[in-house]
């Protein structure tokens, strides 16, 4: 089960890790930076609006098929991407990676959690977090490989091989996820480990209805969009601030990228692992203290490649804490019965971390400084900080 939500997070990643086409698309289509980072954008939102949707079908039905459809929709929304040199208009990429794409991406993710919860109750955070690892690493796995494919093939024949190759491991990764038996319970264990989250199983099942009427799904909502927006203004800008503020060769500066990718792909089970001992709400308030604080001082810190590279990994650890631990949390409060819409609900916030990055650019457009934006990133993850210590106070 584990493999096979891995499988479908890696390639959701690869939808995710659009980078690789947005200076080919400026230099050989003509397009603007705005116009190539469009259906990225979009995608985004789709893909966080979708999880609402997704995650109700696959409570409902059972997971299996919910990614298969998902896995068939990657092929359609690929394929028609990659007809971009017979519709060049970037509306038509935007139409179908953006949308297509994006509800391939809401229907497999929407699996991957709510199913490794149900089967490892005991170490809920490890398991998560190994099942959505992919979704980190692949920017590290793919990045490289997809300059190769388009000095070969171009934008629209990259896109073409991307669509067949990430259908086909979507759809094995969907043969092996499946919901546990009814009853399951998982082997017993006297690790003292295991113990942490044992009364996790005792959660009451909130049914969405309920749920979006409670103090504590508005509390994660803010939380998961502040904290995400800080999370993604730093993918935006990490490469930038080293070409501009350091004077870095553009190959160089990418390996803040690199690293933050890295961090936040293998920094997952490492959050997973802290939480099942720990507790998972201690480390993401942990976590995210520090997040705040690189974020805050990130222009008077990040001051040479060392210290740049170092900063990324740090960050790289809050946004994989939060892919991994925001589901367990969230059948920490809700139960597992509904898990998938429940998350989903809270997901949506994913779309406005989007917004939210793109306000940290327009800063920087405007300013011609990294400060506010950084500073932006910092604060809005304190808020999303200040809020995960009320829920934990108050509703835990």
């Amino acid at each position: 089960v584990l493999s096979g939500g891995f499988l479908l997070s890696l390639m959701g990643g690869m939808s995710y890790a659009w980078g690789s086409f947005v200076l080919p698309l400026v230099q050989n289509w003509g397009w603007s930076t705005a116009q190539a980072n469009l259906p990225f954008t979009i995608m985004i939102i789709v893909f966080s609006i979708t999880m609402i949707p997704a995650g109700w079908l696959q409570d409902r039905y059972n997971p299996r098929k919910v990614a298969t459809a998902g896995s068939f929709l990657f092929l359609t929304g690929y394929s028609l991407a990659a007809l971009m040199r017979y519709f060049s208009s970037p509306l038509w990429l935007t139409l179908t990676y953006g949308i297509g794409v994006g509800i391939a991406c809401g229907l497999t993710y929407a699996t991957i959690a709510p199913t490794a919860r149900k089967w490892f109750s005991d170490r809920p955070g490890f398991a998560v977090s190994i099942a959505v690892m992919g979704f980190g690493l692949a920017a590290v796995v793919f990045a490289p490989l997809k300059k190769g494919m388009i000095k070969l093939w171009g934008v629209d024949g990259t896109l073409f091989a991307l669509g067949i190759f990430v259908t086909i491991v979507s759809l094995i990764g969907s043969r092996l996820i499946k919901n546990p038996p009814p009853e399951w319970e998982p082997p017993s264990s006297n690790d003292s480990d295991s113990k942490v989250n044992n009364k996790k199983n005792e959660v009451k099942d909130v049914s969405p209805q309920e749920f979006i009427k409670t103090p504590r799904f508005y509390i994660l909502w803010l939380a998961l969009a502040s904290v995400i927006g800080g999370g993604l203004t730093a993918i935006g800008l990490l490469t930038a601030y080293g070409e501009i503020e350091l004077q870095l060769a553009p190959a160089f500066a990418a390996l803040a990228v690199s690293f933050y990718s890295l961090s936040n792909g293998l920094g997952r089970p490492v959050a997973g692992w802290f939480a099942d001992r720990w507790g998972t709400i201690k480390v993401m308030i942990f976590i995210y203290i520090i997040q705040a604080l690189v974020f805050i001082a990130f222009p008077w810190v990040a001051t040479s490649p060392v210290l740049l590279f170092g900063s990324s990994l740090l960050l790289g650890l809050g946004y994989a804490s939060t892919f991994a631990l925001f589901p367990v949390l969230v059948a920490s409060v809700s139960g597992t019965k509904h898990l998938g819409t429940n998350y989903g609900l809270v997901f949506s916030a994913f779309g406005l971390g989007a917004i939210s990055s793109l306000i940290g650019s327009w800063l920087l457009d405007t300013t011609g400084s990294f400060t506010y934006p950084f500073l932006l990133a910092g604060f809005a993850t304190v808020f999303g900080l200040i809020l995960l210590v009320i829920l934990y106070k108050k509703f835990m």
